[in-house]
């Protein structure tokens, strides 16, 4: 089973429509583009060879489509360690050929598959086991998990010389694969969930059908399910996930353990205790055996689906998108979106953050509705629910963030408060914009926004007389609109009384989104005609300079010394 979703790598339009269809049958997976060739995808990459060398040590399954040489020779240097690599499939663009590279313990062949089948073609798969047997023993599906990978390369290499197996337990996918069997053989499948030394004749695969049920919270709770887990004679590996009592939902204890254990964590409503917890959850199976205080163990007789167990906890994160640009968002934000069941927001940033899922809700709003949509957001994480919440820029900055915070401090709603938070940064449109002009926020800087709608004009025009007064650059957020027209040409005035007329003056208008426009003027030249809603200015400090570059609107910059050179 994959960890994680994979990347679709394309280097040009014509193996677009083949990627899309593939993102179809991974709804999670981005697709990344190389710059100046391709538009219209998940995220633009300038090198082929560090990208895929990139992904390929995030342990990231990779599907490239292009020829398996180009990947193989990109790749070759990383490929150090049989059995810790990521699936690494090479498609044809037009989506002729699905070839299967690397990972093959990883699930590469199921990858390759899948993509075939969803494509009408057939993979090109030449593991011996797999063509032999019809299944990969050495990587179980979801829901079952191998002892030893050892043993069990040596294992399949005397089933591929000539021997028979005979299989103890019970598990579907084994007795559909063509497995020479015999009740005599001497080589044995042992499908089980209590723990047994595997020898060289046998390989030990565990179902993972054991849940341990919580309902209070242990010191050392990991190792106290370990030990647990030991004394009824169980494998670790055989545990499929913890589950809690709803008020313990935001305990950082619970989920460290969860984690050091390697399983899902699920809810569920408290009861009297854990024996009861368990039963609730799943009645249909045998009683729970309680090990110690606040924990019980339930054994299933077939793997235990971990998204079938009570509730997972509600995550809301609140994003930036930064200017526009798909390469300016960080790859964290990118991951968030695409594993989102809900996204909130106004809903020119909303369509930005796509594309989306079919299966992902869209809750488009006004801008002007943000303590409305963060207490939305809320209400929709409290039923377990993933949901972001978009801001353009950073999140932090004039954005939704502080809505989000100030909705989660007025409520008293403990469900709210268990809620798995996140704030996720962006590039701000002030930073994309100096970054265009060169450093013009190079030294101390102080951004204001020039709206009044949630303070008055006074505030503003002090705050920024003050700024002016202590020499800093300056970034004005929310300059002028229809609404305001008159305060841009005031504050001006204000700076004017304190910075000489040649003082650089950065406009930047879209900056990040197609038909960006940067200008550089001089503050005795700036007319607020010259600005409107979507325009970053940037005013510099007494410092602040400005040189040539050929065919493009002059470098500007704010040196890093002060008064004098160092």
């Amino acid at each position: 089973m994959m960890r994680k979703a994979p990347a679709i790598i394309v280097l040009g339009k014509g193996s677009l429509a083949t990627a899309r269809k593939i993102q179809q049958l991974y709804p999670d997976a981005l697709i990344h583009g190389l710059e100046g060739r391709v538009e219209d995808v998940d995220s633009l990459y300038q090198s082929f060879g560090s990208t895929l060398r990139q992904l390929y040590q995030q342990d990231t399954p990779i599907i490239a489509l292009c020829a398996a040489g180009i990947v193989i020779r990109t790749l070759a240097s990383e490929l150090l360690e049989k059995g810790a690599e990521p699936p690494v499939l090479a498609v044809a663009e037009d989506g002729s050929a699905v070839v299967p590279l690397l990972g093959g313990l990883g699930g590469v062949n199921v990858m390759a598959r899948e993509i075939a089948a969803g494509l009408g073609v057939a993979p090109a798969i030449t593991t011996s086991g797999e063509l032999r047997f019809g299944t990969c023993l050495l990587n179980p599906p979801s829901g079952y998990a191998l002892a030893d990978l050892e043993l069990g390369k040596r294992f399949v290499s005397d089933l591929l010389a000539g021997e028979s197996v005979r299989i103890n337990g019970t598990a579907p996918w084994l007795e559909q694969a063509q497995l020479p069997q015999s009740e005599q053989a001497q080589l044995a499948i042992h499908v089980g969930c209590d723990a047994r030394e595997a020898s060289a004749n046998e390989l030990v695969i565990y179902p993972r059908c054991v849940m341990v049920a919580v309902s209070q919270v242990l010191p050392q709770l990991a190792q106290v399910i370990r030990d647990g887990l030991r004394s009824a004679g169980i494998a670790e590996p055989a545990l499929a996930c913890l589950v809690a009592a709803d008020e313990l939902m935001a305990d950082p204890a619970l989920r460290e353990a969860a984690d050091d254990l390697g399983v899902t964590l699920r809810f569920a409503p408290g009861a009297a205790d854990a024996s009861a917890l368990a039963a609730s959850v799943l009645p249909q199976l045998l009683p729970a055996q309680p090990l110690v205080d606040g924990l019980a163990l339930v054994v299933s007789n077939q793997p235990i689906d971990p998204h079938g167990v009570g509730r997972a906890r509600g995550r809301l994160a609140v994003i930036g998108l930064g200017p526009g640009a798909a390469d300016l968002m960080v790859p964290a934000v990118k991951a968030e979106l695409a594993r989102a069941n809900d996204v909130l927001g106004y809903e020119t940033y909303v369509r930005m953050a796509g594309p989306f899922r079919p299966d992902q809700v869209l809750h488009c709003t006004d801008n002007r509705e943000e303590m409305q949509r963060a207490r939305h957001a809320f209400e929709l994480a409290a039923q377990g629910r993933s949901v972001v919440v978009v801001s353009s820029g950073d999140p932090g900055v004039f954005a939704m963030a502080a809505a989000v915070l100030e909705a989660l401090h007025e409520s008293s709603d403990p469900c709210w408060h268990a809620v798995d938070l996140e704030i996720l940064p962006g590039v701000s449109a002030s930073l994309a914009t100096a970054a265009q002009a060169g450093a013009p926020l190079g030294h101390d800087f102080c951004v204001l926004s020039l709206s009044d709608n949630l303070k008055p004009w006074s505030i503003i025009e002090t705050r920024l007389d003050l700024a002016c007064q202590a020499d800093l650059a300056l970034a004005f957020y929310n300059p002028i609109s229809r609404s305001r027209p008159w305060q841009l040409g005031r504050a001006l005035e204000i700076v004017r009384q304190h910075r000489i007329g040649t003082t650089p003056v950065v406009l930047g208008r879209d900056i990040g989104r197609p038909g960006q426009t940067l200008r550089v003027v001089q503050l005795q030249a700036l007319k607020p005609e010259d600005v409107d809603m979507r325009t970053m200015v940037l005013v510099g400090s007494s410092t602040t300079v400005t040189f040539d570059r050929p065919g493009l609107q002059p470098w500007v910059y704010t040196p890093r010394w002060y008064g004098h050179k160092p």
